[in-house]
């Protein structure tokens, strides 16, 4: 059994991201922070879209690490393709052999972490249902126990996924350059020093991140 799937429903029902929650986190960003508020201004509402149910999010977060955007929509074009032209369920993922799933491009590390989180699903160790009522925390300690999943995965499920607007991903390349863009700053924020910084995005980080990927499409080197 994977450590957190066992969490009990919270008692006071989990805030997801929609228009209304979108738009008074907009204002409230504006309004706390000056720098952020020019982005915001200047990029418009935020079009945070969503990344369909939590097992579908996780194979997909997978599949887009460290790969650039336009390579791992070749691969995404290609699984879907071969499992008839969507996301596998998890029995047919768990059928694919290794030399299978590297022929349609992903690598070994990748496709044995598709299967750990397709097996996951498969034995009911973690379910679409269960992680919708979990709290942020519990859902980044149940996703991160299944082999080659990180912090960033975690945080990417629980933003595009779960909605939660709660969530700031620290270890985000593009977070951390928007920051340092944003704020001058001389090097990328570490994670500590972008926790600290985000403190007065609460509760809004997710949204606040978002717009600090915005950022780094936004600002010109001149400034």
């Amino acid at each position: 059994m994977l450590p957190g799937v066992t969490t009990a429903a919270p008692i006071r029902p989990l805030s997801r991201l929609d228009p209304d929650l979108l738009e008074r986190a907009r204002r409230s960003l504006r309004r706390r922070d000056p720098a952020l508020g020019k982005v915001i201004r200047d990029v418009g509402p935020c079009r945070m879209q969503s990344h369909g149910d939590p097992y579908a999010a996780l194979l997909r977060s997978v599949l887009f690490q460290q790969l650039a955007g336009a390579a791992a929509k070749a691969i995404e074009r290609r699984v879907k393709a071969h499992f008839g032209g969507r996301w596998p369920r998890p029995d047919a993922l768990l059928a694919a052999t290794p030399a299978q799933l590297r022929s349609l491009g992903l690598s070994r590390q990748k496709a044995a972490t598709l299967q750990g989180i397709a097996r996951a699903f498969a034995e009911k160790e973690l379910s679409s249902y269960r992680l919708r009522r979990m709290e942020d925390a519990a859902v980044v300690e149940a996703v991160t126990t299944i082999k080659g999943i990180g912090e960033w995965t975690a945080h990417m499920l629980l933003m595009f996924s779960l909605r939660r607007p709660d969530v700031l991903p620290v270890g985000d390349y593009g977070v951390r350059k928007g920051a340092q863009l944003l704020y001058r700053l001389e090097d990328l924020p570490k994670p500590k020093e972008l926790e600290a910084l985000g403190e007065r995005w609460r509760p809004y980080r997710s949204v606040a991140a978002w717009y600090l990927w915005r950022a780094t499409e936004t600002i010109t080197p001149e400034g």
